[in-house]
């Protein structure tokens, strides 16, 4: 199934003079990881206490689109510049749980019913993480796979943000789409396991 993720080669090329901008302000891979993270917990928090308030509904499907970004460029910071450290490595991964953590959580108020379908879909993006972690460690290769991976995900609640900013009767029906998308997060994880299985020769 199509991912997001498969854009990702072109969205840094078009990403390149912020790469080179930054390098050049000596701005380096971990102080872009770290800070999108640090955007990312303020963004949750603010959208925890502003579920009610139109704002939050404009501010969340662009700061989506900025993390996606940021994500990028750290890594394409530190392969361009030969940048990669060992913190990276383990900032790059735990991170990305944090940020996804605390930007999915306040759904769980605004869904009406069944509201467990956020803590599934959350605990679920976590376990998808970790197998493409762990594939790294068997096999030698991060795992991507999709669908419904990190950058799936990111476009998900950046389109339910938008929706719910026009009014759009969507609240009813949240628990449906949460559990559909972790469905798709369920494939991705035996992809990921099983494509991880496999040694590069």
């Amino acid at each position: 199934m199509i991912s997001i993720y498969e854009l990702k080669p072109k969205f840094q090329q078009l990403l390149m003079p912020i790469v080179n901008f930054l390098h050049n302000k000596k701005v380096t891979p971990n102080q872009v990881t770290i800070s999108a993270c640090l955007l990312s917990i303020l963004t949750g928090v603010l959208f925890y206490f502003n579920t009610e308030s139109a704002w939050i509904y404009v501010v969340i499907p662009v700061f989506m689109f900025i993390r996606m970004a940021m994500n990028a460029i750290d890594g394409v910071l530190a392969k361009r510049f030969n940048l990669q450290s060992r913190l990276g490595k383990f900032l790059n991964e735990l991170t990305d749980v944090i940020s996804d953590t605390v930007l999915f959580i306040p759904f769980i108020l605004l869904v009406q019913t069944f509201p467990v379908s956020v803590v599934i879909f959350i605990a679920l993006s976590i376990i998808s993480e970790m197998a493409g972690v762990i594939s790294e460690s068997v096999s030698g290769d991060r795992r991507y796979d999709g669908p419904m991976g990190k950058s799936d995900r990111a476009f998900l609640i950046g389109v339910i943000a938008i929706l719910l900013l026009f009014s759009i009767p969507l609240q009813p029906y949240l628990h449906f789409i949460f559990l559909a998308a972790s469905l798709l997060i369920c494939l991705n994880i035996y992809k990921r396991v099983i494509n991880g299985m496999e040694v590069k020769r």
